[in-house]
């Protein structure tokens, strides 16, 4: 089943033409990685998937519905923005932020059931965080922070997991570790996960998809096509490093063939 289909999507924003005539199809759980340069639109695109955003022209299918009307469900999106904005002195611990991510499923008004905090404990121990519950959110590192937005982002059990640049706060060293806990989750639940990423040097050894998006797609397909001259040339303009490229799709191989 397609989870994602956007036909021919062009997105206008305080009067400037910031996508245009994107076109993507995505199966019912497979992990595309989204890359390109700051400023190039992949959140206005992530936020048009979800509703956030209305699309000038061009439409977009959530599992065949609209995503305004998929929105209101309240079960299908888990999203991690760039950064949640929380107070580093507000008192509010990691497990009430993740426990945040299951009201959709508590519902209004209604107090959260066993079920409910065992689910969160669940999800914060799959990602590592689990001895950090009653810790202040605010106080942890930008790191931690990431790893308990994800646990927030999949409490409400979500068909899709949209995250937006979610490496931000993560040494280059654990980004590997981050990298593949998000496909241990895809793999275990069959979610379909879309990764916004500026970092095409490392994702494709993780994704199943990428597209190249800088105002437009200038590539989709097998992740490492998107390590080409011409490609990165388009995204990132003709001063683009390419002399460590060879030896990061030699890594990609190797990390496939594990």
């Amino acid at each position: 089943m397609k989870a994602i289909e956007i036909n021919n999507l062009t997105v206008n924003l305080n009067g400037r033409e910031v996508l245009k005539d994107i076109t993507l199809s995505l199966d019912e759980g497979r992990f595309i990685g989204i890359v390109g340069p700051n400023g190039g639109g992949k959140t206005t695109l992530l936020r048009a998937i979800l509703g956030l955003i209305k699309p000038s022209s061009g439409e977009i299918f959530v599992f065949g519905k609209y995503p305004e009307d998929v929105l209101k469900t309240g079960s299908i999106f888990g999203y991690l923005p760039q950064r949640l904005k929380v107070d580093p002195d507000f008192p509010i611990r990691v497990i009430d932020v993740v426990m945040m991510g299951r009201y959709g499923r508590v519902g209004i008004l209604r107090w959260p059931k066993d079920e409910d905090r065992k689910k969160t404990i669940e999800y914060l121990s799959m990602m590592g965080v689990e001895k950090l519950r009653n810790a202040q959110f605010g106080q942890l590192s930008g790191g931690q922070q990431q790893r308990v937005s994800v646990a927030r982002a999949l409490a409400g059990e979500p068909k899709i997991l949209i995250l937006d640049e979610p490496n931000t706060g993560i040494d280059v060293i654990g980004q590997g570790d981050f990298y593949h806990l998000l496909k241990g989750i895809q793999k275990r639940f069959n979610i379909t996960i879309l990764m916004a990423s500026h970092d095409i040097g490392t994702i494709p050894a993780y994704v199943d998809e990428i597209a190249c998006l800088n105002y437009t797609f200038h590539y989709q397909g097998n992740p490492l096509g998107a390590l080409n001259e011409t490609v990165l040339t388009k995204l990132y303009g003709k001063n683009v490093d390419l002399l460590r490229h060879t030896d990061i799709c030699d890594k990609c191989e190797r990390l496939r063939r594990q």
